[in-house]
Parts: C-alpha cells; structure tokens; sequence
C-alpha cells in the first residue's frame, strides 16, 4: 500500500511531468475493452474509426488533468457524451471520467467536478429518452430506467470515492507537515540545549578567570605569590572549560553516540566552591548529603542552577567578599536549592548576556521544576529551585 501511495503521488505532485502513464493504460484498456463490451450490447453501433478515436480523445486529455483539472474534466464529458450520442457501447468510456473527476476534486475543485459529472448525468438522459430519435442506432428505443440507476449510481460513486481520496491526501500532507515540524521542533530543542550547555560552561569560566585576571594584575608588582596563585586559578578554569566544550562538541560530531564522560552534576559542587572561593568569595553548603544519588538528568540540571547562580555573584556582587550560603533540602519527592548572596547588587553592566537567570529557568522548567529569582527583603539577593524527583528517596542511587 505504501509503495502504491508513493508512486501515485509521485505522478500526482504537479512537478510539471505529464502522466502519461496513467493515460497510456486507460487508452490501451479501452480499446482493447471496446470490442468486448460490444458483443455483450449488440443492440449499440460497433466501433468504428471515429469511436475509436474518440475511446483514444479521453485519455489524450488526461495527459493535462493535473495542469489544467476543471478545463479536462469538462473535456473529457464532452468527448463521453459524444461518444454516447453516437450510439456506441457503454463500457471503458467512463474510465477517463472517473480520472478526470478525481484529478479535480483532488486538486481542490469540487464543485466543478460536481457540476461537470452533473452534466454529464442530464445529457446522458437527455439522450437517453428524448434525443434518441434522432440519433443511432435507427430504431432505437428509450434508454431502460434501469441503465439511469446504474449511470446514477456509478456517478455517485465516482464523486465519493474522489472525496475520499481528497480526504486521505490531506491527511498525509497534514502529516508530513506534523512530521517536518516535529523534526524541526527536536532540532531547535537540541540546538537550544546545546547552546545552554556552553554559555554555562564558558559564562562561569571566563567570569572566575576575568576576576582572577584582575587581581592578577593588581597584584603582580605588590605580591607576586598571590598573583601565582590567580594565574594557577585562571589555568585550572581554562583548562576545565576546554574540557567541558569538548564533551558539548563532541556531540555534535557523534549524535546519537554515548558521551565519553559523564555529565557533571553535584557530585562536582567542591570544584564549584573552590572555584568561589579563588574569585574571593565566601561560600558556604548545608545539606550535601541531599546531593547524592541524584538521576543523572536532575544532577546536571542541578549543577548547572548552583553554577550559574554562583556566576551571576561572580559578576554582579559588588563585593568581592560577599557571603554565599548554597542549601540543598530533599523535600517530599523533590531537589530544592536555595542560594542566598549577602552581598549588595552593583546594579551596572557587568558584560553578561542577560541570558543566566532565563537559563536557570529552563533547566528547571525542563526537568519540570520551578525557579524563582530576586532580591531579598534583607538585602542580597536568593535563587530558589525546585527539580521533582518522582518517588526517589533521599540518598537513593537511581
């Protein structure tokens, strides 16, 4: 059924090729029906060379059916009706009819598809029972009422299968169009992850080596021992930033493929702290205990919350030797973090992109948490997130 669907479609897309061979197999079944049918109506004129013409004008017009639908359609119910009118027999005739019909309702005119069918219907009993008179064969009589009900009957099935046929073709475009827009949406999702993953990464890096850079070269001439030290800072920052956009990148290269190493979540907080604390900052943690046996998604979402957040601090704090208390709770089947900054908000432009809070949201929004931000009553400023956990104990290894 799927190799039919695509091989019709690939004859029925407009691409601007003529499907001839369609057209072909109607006009070689019709002549060579054309003669049978005759034996089992020989009260109807035999073929002759205008019939047959006219059994090969039908399919001649299907070749433009997709170009032109509503002008061949019309075409095609002229030539029938002709060919009915001349008295030949009933039979493959209507095959280039049906084709015709369904290439216009399929293209979206189905009230000219109606209407030609119609047509075709009222002069077929036109003839049938007041123009045969006077047209082959000689002597005929009116056409049976029975004959109507079947012609009536196939035009009613014409028109409703080429409905059905619209129908499912405008599902399967609906459905490539959900598919292409899934596929575009994952594409955009990673793109996003990927992105957050390295203004993460390189954020809280370049903002511990900017601060260390600093007092690097405040103190180069004064205490050199102590500038050592911020370089020794700036060189282990780099370096684990270098490490960390390799893993992202690698990625990229090898989609689908397991990562080399495992992502950092908070079995890695003491680096965070560290890393703090070189920049001048005092930090202090609650609840580490509550940091284990996290599902590696959560951990590296949680990681990322604690990192960004201590970043922001990095940044923005206008002092260098602001307080910072991280608290880790496991509330009923939850993560919660609480980072408190006692030091005041310079309130200037500190280089940063504005992205680090909108990030900390979407990593707790993609683990279907919360996060909240801002200043404190007291003064400081507190970042709060919550990372549900399901019906994961405290401590328990998922």
């Amino acid at each position: 059924m799927g190799h039919w669907r695509r091989e019709y479609w690939t004859e029925h897309t407009g691409d601007g090729r003529l499907p001839w061979r369609s057209s072909l197999l109607v006009a070689v079944f019709a002549q060579a029906a054309g003669g049978w049918v005759h034996q089992l109506q020989p009260g109807r004129e035999p073929l002759d060379a205008l019939g047959r013409l006219l059994l090969l004008l039908g399919p001649a017009l299907l070749l433009l059916r997709h170009r032109h639908p509503v002008p061949v359609l019309y075409g095609v119910c002229a030539v029938t009706l002709a060919y009915l009118a001349c008295g030949y027999p009933y039979g493959p005739v209507f095959l280039s009819v049906a084709l015709a019909c369904l290439a216009a309702v399929v293209a979206g005119h189905r009230r000219a598809a109606w209407a030609a069918v119609g047509a075709l219907w009222a002069g077929h009993l036109l003839i049938g029972h007041w123009l045969y008179r006077w047209l082959p064969p000689p002597g005929d009589g009116p056409a049976p009422w029975g004959t109507e009900g079947g012609i009536t009957a196939w035009a009613i099935a014409v028109l409703a299968a080429s409905e059905v046929v619209r129908a499912r073709r405008e599902q399967w475009a609906r459905d490539r169009a959900e598919r292409r827009a899934a596929e575009r949406r994952r594409v955009d999702e990673e793109r996003l992850r990927i992105a957050r993953e390295l203004h993460d990464v390189l954020a809280h890096s370049i903002s511990v080596i900017n601060v260390q850079a600093g007092v690097g070269l405040a103190l180069l001439d004064t205490d050199p021992e102590q500038a050592r030290t911020a370089l020794t800072t700036i060189k282990a920052a780099s370096k684990e930033a270098l490490g960390e956009v390799r893993q992202v990148l690698d990625t990229l290269r090898a989609p689908g493929e397991a990562p080399r190493s495992p992502a950092p979540g908070l079995d890695r907080l003491p680096e965070l702290v560290a890393q703090a604390a070189f920049a001048g900052l005092t930090v202090s943690v609650e609840g580490e205990d509550a940091a284990r046996g996290l599902p590696p998604g959560t951990g590296l979402a949680a990681f990322r919350i604690l990192q960004e957040a201590l970043t922001n601090v990095v940044r923005h704090s206008g002092s260098r030797t602001a307080r910072i208390r991280i608290r880790i709770t496991r509330p009923p089947d939850a993560l919660e973090l609480r980072v408190d900054d006692d030091g005041p908000a310079t309130g200037g432009d500190a280089g940063g992109s504005g992205t680090g809070l909108i990030g900390m949201s979407e990593r707790a929004a993609a683990q279907g948490g919360t996060m909240e931000a801002g200043p404190r009553p007291d003064g400081g400023f507190r970042v709060l997130a919550r990372l549900p956990l399901g019906n994961t104990a405290p401590g328990e290894d998922r």
